[in-house]
């Protein structure tokens, strides 16, 4: 369990951090990614583009 935890955090990180690279190429513009703001700080749900990136993944799992 501490595994997956500790690996979903570092993938968040990742994320987190590759975001604003990741908006240049057309991530988060999809119907279905949520971006507001709160008291000034914005934030940012990819929902779709998590469903498209998890969808790649599978793909290339069984192709691998």
């Amino acid at each position: 369990m501490f595994k997956w935890l500790l690996t979903i955090l570092i993938a968040l990180a990742v994320l987190a951090a590759a975001t604003p690279w990741l908006e240049r190429l057309g991530v988060g513009r999809l119907p279905g990614d949520l971006k507001f703001s709160v008291r000034g700080r914005a934030y940012f749900l990819p929902l779709a583009s998590t469903l498209v990136f998890c969808a790649l993944a599978w793909l290339i799992g069984r192709l691998i």
